[in-house]
């Protein structure tokens, strides 16, 4: 019946299941352009970013071509290759143009590239004669540089966006509930490839599930924070070897009245992990996340030891992360244990 359940909210790999429809404002993606042009897929990105240096040379190089043609320089340049010893002494040698050696809108063009990548052949070079070219040579410069900055800043960011870091962080495959000093806890594993470590790092659970409130309204995705424990106390965790982390089903967990009999009847159930830090080599913000459905989680089973001390230093086996082992566990639900205590 797990496989009738609504749409994962969360993915395994932390990719949020959620699609966005109908919005209406596109324009306010344009207000943050930057951010757009990070946000879209490498295939997008070098398209654009090809696109802008190749439109403003063709831009420019028009410009330059303009320039050209108004101030006379093509035909200037057509006499001379017609009749070359005319220059020497002929009546054409006070001429001056604008811009050296531009004979059509190819040698123009190449011009254009010249300036604004800085390229500097000698061939083609800016005179005196018009104070326009001098000012488009100024723009070019400055419009140049600023598709440099946006454009090479957005390749900086897309690799090295916080995400990327996210992918050594990993999580448990299954979680379990079990008895931790005779209370029924959710738990799960969670730890960090790298040597480099994650200051500051906090982590938080939700319930994800489909709720009605008392006058009727119904929420598909009501995200319920649960209070959660790890070994160092507080939400904030010293992430330099695996830890597991749990939550302990009391009276205020929406785990309360879940028993191993009804626990896989919860298609609706999902419990959302999020670990957020700071990257130690790069002080970003990084954030990784996964998610539980109710056939991921494993009732009376606990997670087996994977740090041993070897040759005066601590070593940790990967291989056994997810691995868990049976062990005596009430097939009852929290309030059930309680009550029995209580009892007894």
């Amino acid at each position: 019946r797990a496989r009738e359940r609504r749409a994962r909210f969360v993915g395994k790999n932390g990719a949020c299941n959620v699609a966005h429809k109908n919005i209406r404002e596109q324009g306010r993606f344009l207000q943050d352009v930057f951010t757009t042009l990070v946000d879209l897929k490498w295939p997008h990105t070098l398209l654009i970013f090809t696109m802008s240096f190749l439109c403003s040379w063709l831009l420019f190089g028009m410009v330059w071509w303009l320039i050209a043609f108004a101030h006379g320089d093509l035909d200037h340049s057509t006499r001379l290759q017609r009749d070359p010893g005319e220059g020497a002494s002929g009546s054409l040698d006070s001429f001056v143009p604008c811009v050296t050696s531009i004979h059509s809108f190819t040698s123009a063009f190449l011009f254009s590239i010249e300036v604004q990548v800085t390229i500097g052949f000698g061939g083609r070079m800016v005179t005196e004669e018009c104070p326009a070219a001098i000012l488009v040579l100024i723009v070019q410069n400055i419009v140049g540089l600023v598709i440099n900055a946006i454009m090479l800043g957005c390749i900086f960011m897309k690799t090295s966006q916080a995400h990327r870091r996210a992918e050594t962080l990993i999580f448990s495959k299954h979680a379990v509930i079990a008895l931790r000093e005779g209370k029924l806890c959710f738990m799960l594993r969670v730890g960090d490839l790298r040597k480099s470590m994650i200051i500051s790092a906090t982590i938080r659970m939700q319930v994800v599930k489909k709720t009605a409130s008392l006058e009727g309204e119904v929420v598909p995705l009501n995200q319920i924070d649960i209070q959660m424990e790890n070994p160092v106390g507080g939400n904030s965790i010293f992430l330099v070897s695996p830890l597991i982390i749990y939550h302990v089903i009391d009276k205020n967990s929406p785990l309360y009245d879940i028993s191993p009999m009804n626990l896989h009847h919860h298609e609706d159930l999902e419990i959302i992990v999020i670990l957020e830090g700071v990257v130690e080599t790069t002080g970003i913000t990084t954030q990784a996340r996964t998610s539980y459905l109710a056939d991921e989680i494993l009732w009376g089973q606990r997670f087996v030891p994977i740090v041993a001390e070897e040759d005066g230093r601590y070593s940790v086996d990967y291989s056994k992360f997810g691995n868990t082992v049976k062990v005596p566990t009430p097939s009852c639900t929290a309030r059930q244990l309680e009550e029995d205590k209580s009892i007894m």
